[in-house]
């Protein structure tokens, strides 16, 4: 489309967004109604899921049609290069704006509601309140777990971008003092730093993480300790 500000393709873009979140609330749908023993309506949902994601696909070519390929053996090098920098650039700034702009806000108004006295049900009933506290403190401690993640994530995709370009990445090493060692998991890619702990689970400020529990869990995905590996982080030049 040639005017980037008109109305339909704003409308692209909210059904690009309709169409991928309808693609991943399936897809839970599939796995909530599968571990109740309802294999085909699983199978509906991931078929269902499948046909979002081509509704999905479809928007995103109107929306970036820089990314079209029809004939890829026609592509040189260098327009082979280009689409997958461009590819790159837009997965930049996504992960750029969420860790940035998106999460930090999320996170600064979950407080703010958390303490918010307009709230009458807070007032009103005390086990209702505190259940809500206890929510927009988790919504907060969540939000700012995702900033280091989509953080890492705009790092990785700035990375690769250096390499089709032909620049040097930065070497990346893993710290040898536990004190300081983040490690990350491998799931969902939430850090783990010892420095903050996580307090949430009852690990203070200060623990290693082989000093945790085994059976502590990723917070954000719930997954197991030995789903963690070493965080490496750029080495000072």
């Amino acid at each position: 489309m040639n005017n980037p500000n008109s109305q339909t393709l704003q409308n692209v873009d909210a059904a690009f967004a309709g169409e991928s979140m309808a693609n991943r609330k399936y897809l839970f749908f599939a796995e909530v109604v599968n571990r109740l023993g309802m294999k085909d309506l699983a199978k509906l949902f991931r078929e269902t899921a499948n046909q979002e994601t081509e509704h999905a696909f479809a928007h995103f070519r109107v929306l970036h049609p820089e990314l079209v390929i029809n004939d890829v053996d026609s592509l040189s090098e260098t327009e082979k290069k280009a689409i997958a920098s461009r590819c790159l650039e837009l997965a930049i700034e996504g992960e750029t704006y969420e860790y940035t702009t998106m999460y930090p806000e999320f996170a600064a108004q979950a407080r703010q509601d958390r303490d918010n006295p307009a709230i009458a049900e807070f007032e009103a009933q005390e086990a209702e309140s505190r259940q809500h506290a206890g929510q927009f403190r988790k919504a907060a401690h969540n939000f700012g777990l995702l900033v280091p993640i989509e953080h890492y994530h705009a790092d990785r995709y700035t990375e690769a971008l250096q390499l089709i370009e032909g620049e040097t990445i930065p070497t990346r090493q893993a710290s040898d003092n536990p004190a300081i060692q983040k490690w990350i998991c491998q799931k969902c890619s939430v850090i783990y730093d010892p420095v903050m702990g996580d307090i949430d689970s009852g690990i203070s400020p200060g623990t290693p993480f082989e000093a945790i529990p085994e059976d502590w869990q990723c917070p954000i995905c719930g997954a197991q300790k030995k789903t963690f590996i070493p965080y490496g982080e750029v080495i000072a030049a």
